[in-house]
Protein backbone atom coordinates (compact mmCIF):
# COMPACT_ATOMS: atom_id res chain seq x y z
CA UNK A 1 0.00 0.00 0.00
CA UNK A 2 1.31 3.44 -0.96
CA UNK A 3 0.23 6.30 1.31
CA UNK A 4 3.21 8.69 1.12
CA UNK A 5 4.73 10.57 -1.82
CA UNK A 6 1.97 9.40 -4.15
CA UNK A 7 2.90 11.82 -6.89
CA UNK A 8 6.51 10.64 -7.11
CA UNK A 9 5.85 6.94 -6.61
CA UNK A 10 2.84 6.60 -8.90
CA UNK A 11 3.23 9.35 -11.50
CA UNK A 12 7.00 9.89 -11.82
CA UNK A 13 8.96 6.77 -10.82
CA UNK A 14 7.43 4.57 -13.57
CA UNK A 15 8.89 6.95 -16.16
CA UNK A 16 12.33 6.29 -14.71
CA UNK A 17 11.63 2.61 -15.37
CA UNK A 18 11.02 3.35 -19.02
CA UNK A 19 7.24 3.86 -19.04
CA UNK A 20 6.02 6.38 -21.60
CA UNK A 21 2.21 5.97 -21.78
CA UNK A 22 -0.22 6.26 -18.87
CA UNK A 23 -3.84 5.13 -19.12
CA UNK A 24 -5.97 6.75 -16.41
CA UNK A 25 -9.54 6.17 -15.29
CA UNK A 26 -10.46 8.70 -12.62
CA UNK A 27 -13.82 9.70 -11.18
CA UNK A 28 -12.67 13.29 -11.00
CA UNK A 29 -9.70 14.98 -12.66
CA UNK A 30 -8.37 18.47 -13.29
CA UNK A 31 -6.56 20.02 -16.20
CA UNK A 32 -4.14 21.70 -13.81
CA UNK A 33 -3.06 18.29 -12.57
CA UNK A 34 -2.42 17.18 -16.14
CA UNK A 35 -0.27 20.21 -16.87
CA UNK A 36 1.61 19.87 -13.59
CA UNK A 37 2.27 16.18 -14.24
CA UNK A 38 3.50 16.56 -17.82
CA UNK A 39 5.66 19.58 -17.04
CA UNK A 40 7.22 17.94 -13.97
CA UNK A 41 8.34 14.96 -16.04
CA UNK A 42 9.57 17.19 -18.83
CA UNK A 43 11.54 19.42 -16.47
CA UNK A 44 12.94 16.85 -14.02
CA UNK A 45 13.40 13.82 -16.27
CA UNK A 46 13.64 15.54 -19.66
CA UNK A 47 11.21 13.02 -21.09
CA UNK A 48 7.88 13.09 -22.86
CA UNK A 49 4.97 10.91 -21.81
CA UNK A 50 1.59 10.26 -23.38
CA UNK A 51 -1.45 10.44 -21.10
CA UNK A 52 -4.84 8.99 -22.00
CA UNK A 53 -7.46 10.07 -19.47
CA UNK A 54 -11.08 9.04 -18.91
CA UNK A 55 -13.04 11.24 -16.50
CA UNK A 56 -15.72 9.07 -14.94
CA UNK A 57 -18.25 11.05 -12.89
CA UNK A 58 -19.55 13.27 -15.69
CA UNK A 59 -23.01 11.61 -15.92
CA UNK A 60 -23.54 12.40 -12.24
CA UNK A 61 -21.82 15.75 -11.69
CA UNK A 62 -21.26 17.15 -15.16
CA UNK A 63 -18.19 19.35 -15.57
CA UNK A 64 -17.25 22.85 -14.61
CA UNK A 65 -16.88 25.15 -17.60
CA UNK A 66 -13.41 26.11 -16.47
CA UNK A 67 -12.09 22.56 -16.25
CA UNK A 68 -13.77 21.57 -19.51
CA UNK A 69 -12.24 24.49 -21.41
CA UNK A 70 -8.83 23.83 -19.89
CA UNK A 71 -8.98 20.14 -20.88
CA UNK A 72 -9.89 21.17 -24.42
CA UNK A 73 -6.96 23.55 -24.61
CA UNK A 74 -4.51 20.94 -23.34
CA UNK A 75 -5.78 18.30 -25.77
CA UNK A 76 -6.05 20.54 -28.83
CA UNK A 77 -3.16 22.95 -28.36
CA UNK A 78 -0.79 22.79 -25.40
CA UNK A 79 -0.18 19.02 -25.40
CA UNK A 80 -1.99 17.92 -28.54
CA UNK A 81 0.61 15.26 -29.36
CA UNK A 82 0.73 13.60 -25.94
CA UNK A 83 -2.60 14.09 -24.17
CA UNK A 84 -6.11 12.91 -24.89
CA UNK A 85 -9.11 13.21 -22.62
CA UNK A 86 -12.53 11.58 -22.77
CA UNK A 87 -15.64 11.91 -20.61
CA UNK A 88 -17.96 9.09 -19.57
CA UNK A 89 -21.38 9.96 -21.00
CA UNK A 90 -23.35 6.75 -20.45
CA UNK A 91 -24.67 5.96 -16.96
CA UNK A 92 -23.82 4.68 -14.49
CA UNK A 93 -20.96 7.07 -13.68
CA UNK A 94 -17.48 5.69 -12.99
CA UNK A 95 -15.95 6.46 -9.58
CA UNK A 96 -12.88 4.23 -10.09
CA UNK A 97 -9.25 5.38 -9.95
CA UNK A 98 -6.91 3.28 -12.04
CA UNK A 99 -3.42 4.05 -13.40
CA UNK A 100 -1.78 1.72 -15.93
CA UNK A 101 1.74 2.46 -17.20
CA UNK A 102 3.15 1.02 -20.44
CA UNK A 103 6.34 1.32 -22.46
CA UNK A 104 4.94 1.21 -25.95
CA UNK A 105 2.84 -1.96 -25.81
CA UNK A 106 4.83 -3.46 -22.94
CA UNK A 107 3.19 -3.25 -19.50
CA UNK A 108 5.34 -1.66 -16.79
CA UNK A 109 3.22 -1.17 -13.65
CA UNK A 110 -0.25 -0.29 -12.48
CA UNK A 111 -2.05 1.16 -9.47
CA UNK A 112 -5.60 1.36 -8.12
CA UNK A 113 -6.99 3.06 -5.04
CA UNK A 114 -8.67 6.20 -3.77
CA UNK A 115 -6.67 9.01 -5.39
CA UNK A 116 -8.37 10.99 -8.14
CA UNK A 117 -6.17 12.57 -10.80
CA UNK A 118 -6.14 15.96 -9.06
CA UNK A 119 -3.46 18.01 -7.35
CA UNK A 120 -5.29 17.80 -4.04
CA UNK A 121 -5.37 14.01 -4.11
CA UNK A 122 -1.66 13.76 -4.95
CA UNK A 123 -0.57 16.29 -2.33
CA UNK A 124 -0.52 16.39 1.45
CA UNK A 125 -3.91 18.11 1.56
CA UNK A 126 -5.81 14.80 1.59
CA UNK A 127 -5.14 11.26 2.83
CA UNK A 128 -5.21 8.87 -0.10
CA UNK A 129 -3.90 5.40 -0.85
CA UNK A 130 -3.00 3.38 -3.92
CA UNK A 131 -1.87 -0.21 -4.29
CA UNK A 132 0.01 -1.98 -7.04
CA UNK A 133 -2.13 -3.65 -9.68
CA UNK A 134 -1.66 -5.50 -12.95
CA UNK A 135 -1.27 -2.85 -15.70
CA UNK A 136 -2.74 -5.26 -18.26
CA UNK A 137 -5.90 -5.47 -16.20
CA UNK A 138 -5.89 -1.69 -15.78
CA UNK A 139 -5.57 -1.18 -19.53
CA UNK A 140 -8.37 -3.71 -20.18
CA UNK A 141 -10.60 -1.79 -17.78
CA UNK A 142 -9.74 1.47 -19.57
CA UNK A 143 -10.59 -0.09 -22.93
CA UNK A 144 -13.89 -1.47 -21.63
CA UNK A 145 -15.05 2.07 -20.92
CA UNK A 146 -14.02 3.71 -24.20
CA UNK A 147 -17.32 2.97 -25.98
CA UNK A 148 -19.16 4.92 -23.26
CA UNK A 149 -17.05 8.08 -23.67
CA UNK A 150 -16.76 11.14 -25.85
CA UNK A 151 -13.57 13.11 -26.49
CA UNK A 152 -13.41 16.44 -24.69
CA UNK A 153 -12.66 18.09 -28.05
CA UNK A 154 -15.62 16.54 -29.89
CA UNK A 155 -17.73 19.25 -31.52
CA UNK A 156 -20.90 17.88 -29.90
CA UNK A 157 -19.46 17.14 -26.47
CA UNK A 158 -21.65 19.71 -24.71
CA UNK A 159 -24.75 17.92 -26.02
CA UNK A 160 -23.72 14.85 -24.03
CA UNK A 161 -22.15 16.32 -20.89
CA UNK A 162 -23.62 19.01 -18.68
CA UNK A 163 -21.10 21.85 -18.52
CA UNK A 164 -21.92 24.35 -15.82
CA UNK A 165 -20.51 27.61 -14.49
CA UNK A 166 -18.79 27.44 -11.11
CA UNK A 167 -20.38 30.51 -9.59
CA UNK A 168 -20.52 29.57 -5.96
CA UNK A 169 -18.03 29.71 -3.11
CA UNK A 170 -18.47 29.17 0.62
CA UNK A 171 -19.53 32.31 2.48
CA UNK A 172 -17.30 31.48 5.44
CA UNK A 173 -14.30 31.39 3.07
CA UNK A 174 -15.03 34.97 2.01
CA UNK A 175 -15.42 36.05 5.61
CA UNK A 176 -12.10 34.49 6.58
CA UNK A 177 -10.29 36.17 3.70
CA UNK A 178 -11.68 39.50 4.84
CA UNK A 179 -10.52 38.82 8.40
CA UNK A 180 -7.04 38.16 7.01
CA UNK A 181 -7.00 41.69 5.62
CA UNK A 182 -8.04 41.27 2.00
CA UNK A 183 -10.28 43.96 0.58
CA UNK A 184 -12.71 41.93 -1.47
CA UNK A 185 -14.55 43.33 -4.47
CA UNK A 186 -17.87 42.46 -6.05
CA UNK A 187 -18.30 41.98 -9.77
CA UNK A 188 -21.11 43.53 -11.79
CA UNK A 189 -21.29 40.31 -13.78
CA UNK A 190 -24.18 38.12 -12.55
CA UNK A 191 -22.18 34.93 -13.08
CA UNK A 192 -19.40 36.13 -10.76
CA UNK A 193 -21.49 37.53 -7.95
CA UNK A 194 -20.97 35.67 -4.70
CA UNK A 195 -17.39 34.77 -5.53
CA UNK A 196 -14.55 36.32 -3.51
CA UNK A 197 -12.68 38.81 -5.69
CA UNK A 198 -9.60 40.98 -5.34
CA UNK A 199 -8.11 43.82 -7.39
CA UNK A 200 -4.38 43.76 -8.12
CA UNK A 201 -2.51 46.80 -9.39
CA UNK A 202 -0.08 46.40 -12.25
CA UNK A 203 1.80 49.48 -11.03
CA UNK A 204 4.42 49.69 -8.29
CA UNK A 205 4.00 51.42 -4.92
CA UNK A 206 5.01 54.77 -6.42
CA UNK A 207 2.44 54.53 -9.18
CA UNK A 208 4.89 53.74 -11.96
CA UNK A 209 5.09 50.74 -14.25
CA UNK A 210 8.31 48.75 -13.65
CA UNK A 211 10.42 48.52 -16.79
CA UNK A 212 12.35 45.35 -15.88
CA UNK A 213 9.83 43.38 -13.84
CA UNK A 214 6.11 42.64 -13.83
CA UNK A 215 4.74 43.05 -17.35
CA UNK A 216 8.28 43.97 -18.49
CA UNK A 217 10.13 41.09 -16.82
CA UNK A 218 11.62 40.01 -20.14
CA UNK A 219 12.95 43.46 -21.02
CA UNK A 220 16.50 42.47 -20.07
CA UNK A 221 18.45 42.06 -23.34
CA UNK A 222 21.68 41.38 -21.45
CA UNK A 223 20.17 38.06 -20.30
CA UNK A 224 18.86 37.21 -23.80
CA UNK A 225 15.37 36.66 -22.45
CA UNK A 226 12.22 36.53 -24.49
CA UNK A 227 11.11 40.18 -24.22
CA UNK A 228 7.50 39.08 -23.68
CA UNK A 229 8.26 37.33 -20.39
CA UNK A 230 6.04 38.71 -17.64
CA UNK A 231 4.39 38.02 -14.31
CA UNK A 232 1.69 39.59 -12.18
CA UNK A 233 3.09 40.81 -8.88
CA UNK A 234 1.12 40.14 -5.70
CA UNK A 235 1.32 42.38 -2.67
CA UNK A 236 2.21 40.85 0.68
CA UNK A 237 -1.34 41.26 1.94
CA UNK A 238 -2.42 38.93 -0.90
CA UNK A 239 0.34 36.32 -0.93
CA UNK A 240 0.15 35.87 2.86
CA UNK A 241 -3.42 34.60 2.52
CA UNK A 242 -4.61 31.44 0.77
CA UNK A 243 -6.63 33.28 -1.88
CA UNK A 244 -4.27 31.75 -4.45
CA UNK A 245 -2.89 28.20 -4.19
CA UNK A 246 0.52 27.51 -2.59
CA UNK A 247 3.76 27.99 -4.51
CA UNK A 248 4.21 25.58 -7.45
CA UNK A 249 0.57 24.38 -7.43
CA UNK A 250 -0.93 24.98 -10.86
CA UNK A 251 -4.28 26.65 -11.32
CA UNK A 252 -6.47 27.63 -14.24
CA UNK A 253 -7.27 31.26 -15.04
CA UNK A 254 -10.26 31.99 -17.26
CA UNK A 255 -10.27 35.47 -18.77
CA UNK A 256 -13.06 37.85 -19.65
CA UNK A 257 -12.21 37.42 -23.35
CA UNK A 258 -12.53 33.62 -23.17
CA UNK A 259 -8.85 32.68 -22.97
CA UNK A 260 -7.40 30.07 -20.63
CA UNK A 261 -4.06 30.41 -18.82
CA UNK A 262 -2.48 27.73 -16.66
CA UNK A 263 -0.50 29.53 -13.98
CA UNK A 264 1.33 29.07 -10.71
CA UNK A 265 2.79 31.20 -7.94
CA UNK A 266 6.55 31.55 -7.94
CA UNK A 267 9.48 33.67 -6.73
CA UNK A 268 10.18 34.67 -3.12
CA UNK A 269 7.12 34.17 -0.89
CA UNK A 270 5.10 33.31 -4.00
CA UNK A 271 4.80 36.98 -4.88
CA UNK A 272 4.42 36.40 -8.63
CA UNK A 273 1.80 34.74 -10.83
CA UNK A 274 3.62 33.12 -13.73
CA UNK A 275 2.77 30.79 -16.61
CA UNK A 276 5.15 27.88 -15.91
CA UNK A 277 5.07 26.17 -19.29
CA UNK A 278 6.14 29.41 -20.98
CA UNK A 279 6.91 32.61 -19.05
CA UNK A 280 6.01 34.69 -22.09
CA UNK A 281 2.33 33.73 -22.20
CA UNK A 282 1.20 36.32 -19.67
CA UNK A 283 3.25 39.02 -21.36
CA UNK A 284 1.88 38.12 -24.76
CA UNK A 285 -1.66 38.15 -23.39
CA UNK A 286 -1.44 41.63 -21.85
CA UNK A 287 0.38 43.09 -24.86
CA UNK A 288 -2.42 41.83 -27.07
CA UNK A 289 -5.08 43.39 -24.82
CA UNK A 290 -3.19 46.68 -24.61
CA UNK A 291 -2.38 46.87 -28.32
CA UNK A 292 1.36 46.79 -27.65
CA UNK A 293 3.41 45.02 -30.35
CA UNK A 294 4.87 41.68 -29.32
CA UNK A 295 8.29 42.10 -27.73
CA UNK A 296 7.88 45.80 -27.03
CA UNK A 297 8.13 47.33 -23.58
CA UNK A 298 4.81 48.13 -21.91
CA UNK A 299 4.54 51.75 -20.74
CA UNK A 300 2.26 53.24 -18.12
CA UNK A 301 0.73 55.34 -20.90
CA UNK A 302 -0.37 52.09 -22.60
CA UNK A 303 -2.40 51.23 -19.51
CA UNK A 304 -3.83 54.76 -19.35
CA UNK A 305 -4.80 54.60 -23.02
CA UNK A 306 -6.43 51.21 -22.46
CA UNK A 307 -8.45 52.49 -19.53
CA UNK A 308 -7.18 50.66 -16.44
CA UNK A 309 -3.97 49.77 -14.62
CA UNK A 310 -5.22 46.89 -12.47
CA UNK A 311 -6.77 43.48 -12.90
CA UNK A 312 -9.49 41.64 -10.98
CA UNK A 313 -9.37 38.00 -9.89
CA UNK A 314 -12.36 35.97 -8.72
CA UNK A 315 -11.88 32.63 -6.99
CA UNK A 316 -14.15 29.93 -8.40
CA UNK A 317 -12.56 27.02 -6.54
CA UNK A 318 -9.14 25.96 -5.24
CA UNK A 319 -7.76 25.46 -8.75
CA UNK A 320 -9.85 27.83 -10.88
CA UNK A 321 -9.98 31.63 -11.17
CA UNK A 322 -11.61 34.22 -13.37
CA UNK A 323 -9.47 37.19 -14.44
CA UNK A 324 -11.28 40.34 -15.54
CA UNK A 325 -9.20 42.94 -17.37
CA UNK A 326 -12.13 44.51 -19.15
CA UNK A 327 -12.46 48.28 -19.03
CA UNK A 328 -16.13 47.92 -18.05
CA UNK A 329 -15.02 46.26 -14.78
CA UNK A 330 -12.56 48.99 -13.80
CA UNK A 331 -15.20 50.93 -11.95
CA UNK A 332 -15.62 48.10 -9.41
Amino acid sequence: MIIDNLFDQVLVEPVKQGADHLFIVSGYATATMTSHHIETIKKNLRKQVHISLIVGMCPYDGLSLSNHKAFQQLASADYSSNFECSYIVQPPPVHSKSYAWFRGKTPVCGFVGSANYTQNAFSNNQREMLVHDDPIRGFAYFQSLVSDTIYCTHHEVENYVEVYRDTYYARRKKERLEREGLQLITSRRPDLQGLPGIRISLLDKKGGLPQRSGLNWGQRPEYRRDPNQAYIKLSSIVYKTDFFPPIAVRFTILTDDNKVLVCTRAQQNGKAIESPSNNSLIGEYFRYRLGVPSGNSVRKQDLINYGRSDVDFYKIDEETYFMDFSVSASGG
